[in-house]
């Protein structure tokens, strides 16, 4: 064994009984992480929220209107909880969220109808909760259009004005579209949104860990000439304090997925050794990026700060609730310039998407990129602090 091995493994045994002396910190590696993990898997198991209450408000009071009361009530995103007697109650319901929207049936709905006209079903619903709202106006636009269509009404009014049935049938849809969901088709938001968050979460965790683990010994220039004795050269030490938290992460990563795909079903349709390497080359991508803060921004509170600052707000910038496309570019920078974003993409391509091989590197070559600059931006930190690599 090489001298500069055998520091780097005492380096590594003593940051290991350094992390046991420290239960606070061990804590927001362990605790903290594996409680939201099961507290967001627990939120998102079910994949898709169903039967979202709904208020209704039948002027009408007519078959037909029973008719739609009955198709909304069915579908699998709506469940009609309760009659309301006029807009007033149905508007306070909205606002305070006990109901996610109202339906209101006009006068004379049946009659209109029969008559050729065409009245107006209305759909208040607030569309400040982006998810519910659409998943409640998704099963009212499918149910109110399939109630008068599965009474066979616009087909008897149009047989009644002398049309035949074959003609009458062919324009009540003239032009079928058949749609097809690709990549997510049951728009399970565990295999979405969970699967995006988490990383999220360890991209936080990743870079404060490892920018206070890195501080606790660059900040002081005699700790650091103590871990280079002890490592053999900086750099040696420097890989041997970083591994108990990189294999801590990488670890916190694998039980993620292992919730994700046997709990959850997750789907890995790509290459599960693509999906391995791009998650080491995020975490020592996140965990140098704490190590450059660590250098470059003293006291370790600031660096700790800034780590938080640059990450926190990142899963907005990752294209997962936004697409990346219609940013613009502070917010397409910010996300370009962070290792999750990357991350996610290879992630998704090899779960979700199934991409081929050759189209599947892009987004591993730039968190390569990312590891290769921030060892480069480490060494360059250390020499210009006239510290020896």
């Amino acid at each position: 064994m090489r001298p500069g091995d055998a520091g780097f493994w005492l380096v590594f045994w003593r940051e290991l009984r350094w992390l046991r002396r420290r239960p606070l910190l061990l804590t927001v590696l362990t605790v903290v992480p594996l409680t939201l993990m099961a507290v967001l898997t627990a939120i998102f198991s079910a994949g898709l929220a169903t039967r979202l209450p709904i208020a209704v408000l039948d002027l009408d009071g007519s078959d037909l209107s029973r008719r739609i009361i009955r198709l909304v009530d069915a579908t699998p995103d709506t469940a009609v909880a309760w009659r309301v007697t006029d807009l007033a109650e149905g508007r306070a319901m909205i606002l305070s969220g006990e109901a996610r929207g109202l339906l209101l049936l006009p006068r004379r709905l049946e009659q209109d109808t029969l008559s050729g006209r065409q009245p107006e079903v209305v759909f208040f619903y607030n569309a400040q909760t982006m998810t519910t709202g659409n998943l409640v106006l998704r099963g009212v636009n499918a149910a109110v259009p399939a109630a008068a269509a599965a009474a066979g009404l616009r087909l008897s009014l149009r047989t009644a004005r002398g049309e035949v049935t074959p003609i009458a049938t062919a324009a009540l849809s003239p032009i079928p579209v058949q749609t097809s969901g690709l990549f997510n088709p049951a728009l399970n938001y565990a295999h979405f949104l969970l699967a995006a968050l988490l990383p999220g979460m360890l991209q936080i965790l990743a870079v404060i860990s490892t920018a206070y683990a890195a501080g606790l010994d660059l900040e002081v220039p005699w700790r650091a000439r103590v871990l280079r004795r002890l490592g053999g050269g900086l750099l040696p030490a420097l890989a041997g304090k970083l591994l108990p938290y990189t294999l801590l992460l990488l670890l916190l990563l694998g039980l993620s997925d292992l919730a994700l795909f046997s709990w959850l079903e997750l789907p890995l349709r790509g290459q599960a050794a693509l999906l391995l390497l791009a998650a080491l080359l995020f975490i020592l991508a996140c965990q140098l990026l704490g190590v450059v803060l660590a250098l470059w921004l003293k006291p370790m509170g600031r660096a700790i700060s800034i780590g938080t600052l640059l990450t926190a707000p990142a899963f907005g910038f990752m294209g997962i609730s936004f697409p990346r496309l219609g940013m613009n570019d502070f917010a397409h920078a910010w996300g370009a310039l962070l290792p999750g974003t990357w991350y996610l993409m290879a992630r998704i391509d090899q779960t979700l998407r199934g991409t081929p091989h050759a189209f599947s590197t892009p987004p591993l070559l730039v968190l390569a990129a990312f590891v290769l600059a921030l060892s480069a931006l480490v060494c360059w930190q250390l020499e210009r602090q006239g510290e020896r690599p």
